[in-house]
């Protein structure tokens, strides 16, 4: 597909076939290459080791390590980050817990503590969330996340519910070039729309435990929004990881208190 791309545009590209996250294929002297615009797709979910992530020889998870036993959407959204130039911008489909899972819970969540480092240091500039049924390896809904290293509105993220916004089709659900303006026209204009579009502050969004979903905070005025089911078993796979480590700290702690016998499950 990438090749006939070429052909048809006539456009200079160059086609690398890799593991992204394991053996990046743009790099230049041990270095990833740096570009103005990163864009991708990548799979939703996608599990990988530990040591992946915590041996990187890259530098791109600075802002932590994504969860391995879960999900590994936050391994994706580095990578494209640490591919950027100084004044360089992402734009990633990604699936809908990426920008809420961890909000809410009282105990330490990895994704929501790199989410947070994105917020906090300026550089999400929009989320908008996709209605569900329209990529043909899931029938979830989906978001698009705009990461950008040189915001034109500085402390602010514009949040879309585009989730209305398509035509129901078979067997997939589509978005027409009205859907599709429609939103790039708002997201162009900066604009805020009543159960469409609102901006909100990096303060806004840390008072909401960084939790950027962008139907928490627009109403379409329609039936209450569930968590997909494939969210929901996500969720409780970081759960259980969570536990896991929480039971391997105590086990610890116990073991230098001399109780070496005890052990928690």
């Amino acid at each position: 597909m990438l090749r006939s791309l070429r052909i048809i545009s006539s456009l200079f590209c160059s086609i690398r076939v890799g593991d992204t996250i394991r053996n990046p294929r743009f790099v230049d002297g041990g270095k990833l290459k740096q570009f103005d615009k990163v864009t991708a797709n990548p799979m939703w979910n996608q599990k990988f080791p530990q040591g992946v992530f915590e041996n990187d020889a890259y530098n791109r998870f600075l802002y932590g390590i994504p969860p391995s036993n879960s999900s590994s959407d936050w391994g994706w959204i580095p990578h494209m980050f640490a591919s950027l130039n100084d004044k360089g911008k992402l734009i990633v489909v990604i699936d809908t817990g990426v920008v809420s899972r961890g909000s809410g819970n009282t105990g330490s969540n990895r994704e929501k503590e790199i989410r947070k480092k994105f917020v906090d240091n300026d550089y999400v500039e929009a989320v908008i969330l996709l209605t569900d049924n329209l990529f043909y390896n899931t029938t979830a809904p989906g978001n698009i996340i705009v990461v950008n290293k040189n915001k034109p509105h500085k402390g602010e993220i514009l949040l879309i519910n585009a989730s209305k916004e398509f035509v129901k089709g078979r067997p997939k659900n589509y978005l027409t070039e009205e859907n599709m303006k429609r939103i790039e026209e708002v997201y162009k204009n900066w604009e805020v729309i009543d159960g469409f579009s609102k901006i909100i502050t990096n303060e806004e969004a840390a008072r909401n435990d960084y939790n950027l979903s962008p139907s928490r905070y627009v109403a379409t005025g329609e039936k209450e929004e569930y968590l997909p089911v494939d969210e929901v078993l996500v969720e409780l796979e970081q759960v259980e990881e969570e536990r896991k480590e929480i039971d391997e700290e105590l086990n610890a702690i116990l073991l230098q208190a001399g109780f070496g016998g005890w052990k928690i499950k």
